[in-house]
């Protein structure tokens, strides 16, 4: 009886090991190849490699909250989808503004707790801003952030790396309406729709809180839309898979 119980402990041992051989190599199959380096550099994305004419428009969310209502009324009446980034203090000042935009189906980036200069953190302090904002607008929106714009545009390869260890998608962009100069309504409209940058994949950079942003969102979001742009989501317009950058900062699927 004892010889035939160890035959039997011999066979499931040699059973789980061929089992948990079968999933990693099942698992390593599934394994995606990411690559933020270009070169020596590690980079954001600024925009995305794609024939699909494609957009996405972006929110930065540091400061007021005075147009973020009528953003979110425009935004519903042209059926159009985007992405805030929020900062930490923006999230304790405005929480109900926060749900907002989740209930209306946009998504919620991290900007940051504090909006400093960044690059000049280490791991720990980096740690700290990224999991701070995560954390209180995970739990208001129900959303998991995966996001992740510096502030100021500010970055080094530390930090693309820190992010990129904290499951983030460090986002820059291609076209920058200049909204917050206050150059007026159709300064910020024929800067955006006429950008040398705009294209398919393009990421659009608005601020909320900046004097004209809200009343010139609808004909810059129209004429956008004449000229056979749709918009998507910036996680809708990367990718999340397997992907290299290139020089400029170009998302490309695929191993380079």
């Amino acid at each position: 009886m004892i010889h035939i119980n160890h035959k039997k402990e011999v066979f499931s041992l040699a059973f789980l090991l061929v089992a948990a051989l079968a999933f990693l190599m099942v698992f390593k199959e599934k394994t995606v190849t990411t690559s933020t380096k270009a070169g020596e550099r590690e980079l954001p994305i600024y925009c995305v490699d794609t024939a699909e004419k494609r957009i996405a428009l972006t929110f930065d969310a540091a400061w007021g909250n005075e147009d973020t209502g009528k953003i979110l009324e425009i935004l519903e009446r042209q059926d159009v989808k985007v992405t805030f980034f929020v900062t930490g203090g923006w999230v304790d000042k405005y929480p109900d503004d926060v749900k907002a935009i989740a209930s209306a189906g946009h998504e919620i980036g991290n900007h940051s707790q504090n909006h400093k200069h960044m690059s000049k953190l280490d791991a720990t302090q980096i740690k700290s801003e990224l999991g701070s904002v995560k954390e209180k607008a995970d739990a208001l929106t129900g959303q998991n952030m995966i996001l992740f714009r510096p502030p100021y545009g500010d970055y080094n390869n530390s930090l693309i790396t820190e992010a990129t260890k904290n499951g983030y998608y460090t986002i820059q962009w291609s076209v920058d309406s200049l909204d917050w100069k206050d150059y007026g309504v159709e300064n910020i409209i024929n800067t955006v729709c006429n950008h040398k940058n705009l294209g398919p994949g393009a990421i659009i950079l608005c601020h909320n809180g900046a004097k004209y942003t809200a009343e010139a969102l609808e004909p810059m979001i129209v004429k956008l839309k004449e000229q056979g742009y749709t918009f998507v989501k910036v996680s809708e317009l990367i990718y999340q898979g397997e992907f290299h950058m290139d020089a400029a900062g170009k998302q490309h699927a695929g191993e380079k």
